[in-house]
């Protein structure tokens, strides 16, 4: 064999050696990362579940509920001396008659129902099924397995909630014949998600207990008793301590002012006030405060609706207290999840 042919051979080995090599890379390539796999896996169980089913029917009925309500009084609730006048849309989310609360009092009542349910078994379910340690034991990071617990169950809430919302301005576009502008859409889904960030901190409270507690039962109950506490039992507190600690009917103006802040302190600690804050100023363009004002404050403002930007910037405060308080609840359950025994006892 000459000198050209040992060039010609050894051109051909490296070429198919090459080729072999990019199979290989494009077999691994399209092979599906195990998080995503188990990504997917969680998604089904949530979906095919009837926990889920009962969920999504009882949240959906009451808000279908909510927006019969805001139909029926929708010719009330426009005047045409109101600020709000051009924003007719965003009235589908906040009218109510007394009957039924609005779309956003249903989301932020059922919201903490719906993250509780998906996350309170995540870990101790499988746990004392035995099908943890199968898991852990394959080729797998542990820390795949509680972030796609967590990331299945809030693709399947943003789905949840998106749907919802677009539905709810399907069906209101049909009704009342006028679309909604870009403002009013853009706030339509800031509301929407920030309602996906409120419901997953009770996901990620939920998953904590489940991580820190063996029976589901355990950890469901703690989620419930978390929920009840901040719904009822602290602003109780609150008006107790605010009976209490009230100024005297003559007190100076600035003593009236801290008196206020200190109680809007206590009460931002709940992360139900902080959503129906936000989500009172994103849907109602004419609030321009969440705090007490003075009169030197007051003194040559003109009454009016504020801007998105506005809005946003108004309620920045209570929107960084929920995602601080979403990430703590995850970070904790991560860290305790990470230090567990997770063999069979």
């Amino acid at each position: 064999m000459n000198n050209w042919s040992k060039q010609i051979w050894a051109k051909t080995k490296v070429f198919f050696a090459d080729f072999s090599k990019l199979k290989w890379i494009a077999r691994k390539g399209n092979a599906i990362h195990p998080f995503w796999v188990i990504v997917h896996k969680e998604i089904s169980d949530h979906v095919l579940s009837w926990r889920f089913l009962i969920l999504i029917s009882i949240i959906a009925l009451t808000c279908f509920g909510s927006l019969f309500t805001a139909l029926s009084n929708f010719s009330k609730a426009v005047k045409p001396d109101d600020a709000e006048g051009t924003f007719f849309f965003l009235k589908l989310f906040t009218i109510s008659d007394g009957s039924l609360p609005s779309f956003f009092v249903f989301i932020s009542f059922l919201g903490p129902l719906l993250g509780i349910g998906l996350g309170f078994d995540a870990i101790n379910s499988e746990q004392n099924r035995g099908t943890l340690s199968r898991v852990l034991a394959q080729p797998i990071h542990r820390d795949y397995l509680i972030n796609a617990k967590f990331i299945a169950s809030l693709i399947v809430i943003s789905v949840m909630l998106f749907a919802l919302g677009f539905l709810v301005m399907g069906i209101g576009l049909i009704a009342i014949g006028i679309p909604p502008t870009p403002q009013e859409f853009w706030r339509i889904i800031f509301f929407i998600a920030l309602s996906i960030i409120y419901v997953a901190f009770w996901l990620n409270l939920s998953i904590l207990f489940s991580v820190r507690f063996r029976q589901p039962a355990t950890s469901a109950l703690s989620g419930i008793a978390v929920w009840l506490f901040f719904t009822i039992f602290y602003p109780m507190i609150i008006s107790l301590v605010a009976k209490l600690l009230a100024p005297p009917p003559m007190a100076y103006a600035q003593q009236t002012i801290h008196y206020e802040k200190l109680i809007n302190a206590l009460m931002w600690i709940l992360p139900n006030q902080l959503f129906s804050d936000a989500t009172t100023t994103l849907l109602m363009p004419s609030v321009r405060s969440l705090g007490p004002l003075t009169m030197e404050q007051l003194y040559g403002s003109l009454p009016g609706v504020l801007p998105l930007g506005q809005s946003l910037l108004l309620v920045w405060t209570q929107v960084t207290g929920l995602l601080a308080a979403t990430i703590l609840c995850f970070v904790l359950s991560y860290v305790s999840f990470m230090r567990r025994e997770i063999r069979s006892r």
